[in-house]
């Protein structure tokens, strides 16, 4: 069976999710469109790379991202640093011609976007943005009640992604609330993968009228270099300084197959853990979904008899999508990691039978260019066409 070497640039939270995801992919797939191997880890330090080879199964390690993408035994190479690097490091990987797998969002802005679809695409090397939570089986299940028409034509997208991990004014200023290393804030961060669920889900968007608040402009300093996503507290005497991405947005769509919609995200959310939404109507039924119900979809259909009407619950399992590879009984529950390794099951599966793979580049870069739509409708205070 075929493998493929895999390069791994950076080692925080989601190094640890694509580690985990490589080494259980073929256990959850096979046989496996190919082995992963991990074979070289990089991280920001020495110290800190060799550490995360023992921790996450890494046979090499270094402190320079340059000597993975230059390493002529790897074959796949994972962005999951900081946004501001993603665009350097793919497009060098690119040239060097090895596969890509990126974080999202895919970069700061459309341009950096374009660039690194640009360089892709010259390369001929396949390429994956890491939305992956249109890989839970209940999304991937509703994805195909709109293909058969099973809602008929849909009229409306709300999504949401609501979260309070940095409500709290004393959450350090990580990287996330820094726009010359995120690019946007809660936008990027969280409001993307809404976006994703849209096009994904309803169509392709044509216009945005938006709005964008920060709410917490300043924040203690972060003394450590490692993200802990709210869990650590910053001094409120600490020093503090500005934040200059948005904590919140809200936007009106218009898609372009006559659909309607609106997408929010906050990061102030009080009670809202990971609260990650959509609710479609359709002409013939409405489905809806909650990220924190992760094995559940509502489905109402307009055809079921009118004394038996209104929403009901269908739990994912093994007659749904990857039901196969994943749990022998429906509701026996749908992790994150789930999500990661049917993502690494796509990204390895189009390499090896040398086809294209969703969402990739050319995703990440319509959904950047959404993107700077929205934080232009939001300056403007009026409609804009994207792209």
């Amino acid at each position: 069976m075929k493998t493929l070497n895999v390069g791994m640039i950076g080692a925080g939270f989601m190094g640890k999710a694509h580690s985990l995801s490589f080494a259980a992919m073929p256990m959850f797939f096979w046989p496996a469109p190919a082995i992963p191997v991990r074979k070289m880890v990089a991280d920001v330090t020495e110290e800190a790379a060799a550490e995360a080879a023992k921790r996450l199964g890494f046979e090499l390690y270094t402190a320079d991202w340059r000597e993975v993408v230059e390493h002529p035994d790897i074959d796949v190479i994972d962005i999951v640093t900081p946004n501001n690097s993603h665009a350097e490091i793919a497009i060098a990987a690119a040239k060097a011609g090895k596969h890509i797998i990126c974080e999202k969002p895919l970069a700061r802005d459309a341009a950096e976007a374009k660039a690194m679809l640009d360089a892709v695409e010259a390369a001929g090397v396949k390429h994956m943005v890491a939305f992956n939570y249109r890989r839970t089986p209940a999304v991937a299940l509703a994805k195909k009640y709109i293909e058969e028409g099973a809602i008929g034509e849909i009229l409306n997208f709300r999504g949401t992604y609501l979260q309070d991990w940095s409500a709290d004014p004393n959450s350090p200023l990580s990287w996330r609330f820094q726009k010359a290393v995120a690019g946007s804030g809660a936008l990027g961060d969280i409001g993307t993968h809404v976006i994703d669920y849209a096009r994904y889900l309803v169509g392709e968007i044509d216009e945005v009228m938006a709005e964008t608040k920060t709410w917490i402009r300043e924040r203690p300093v972060q003394t450590s270099g490692v993200d802990k996503l709210g869990t650590v507290k910053g001094s409120a005497n600490a020093e503090k300084k500005p934040v200059d991405v948005d904590d919140e947005f809200i936007s009106l769509l218009r898609f372009s197959n006559g659909a309607v919609g609106s997408i929010e995200a906050t990061r102030n959310g009080w009670g809202r853990n990971n609260f990650l939404t959509f609710e479609i109507h359709g002409t013939l039924g409405s489905l809806y979904f909650n990220y924190e119900n992760r094995d559940e979809l509502q489905v109402f259909f307009t055809n079921d008899p009118a004394d038996r009407r209104g929403f009901r619950t269908i739990y994912t399992g093994p007659a749904h999508p990857y039901g196969d590879g994943l749990w022998p009984i429906p509701a026996l529950g749908i992790g994150y990691g789930e999500t990661k390794i049917i993502e690494t099951y796509e990204f390895f599966k189009a390499i090896a039978e040398d086809s294209e793979v969703s969402p990739n580049f050319r995703d990440g870069y319509r959904i950047a260019q959404i993107s700077d739509a929205i934080l232009e409708s939001a300056a403007k205070q009026q409609w804009v066409k994207v792209g």
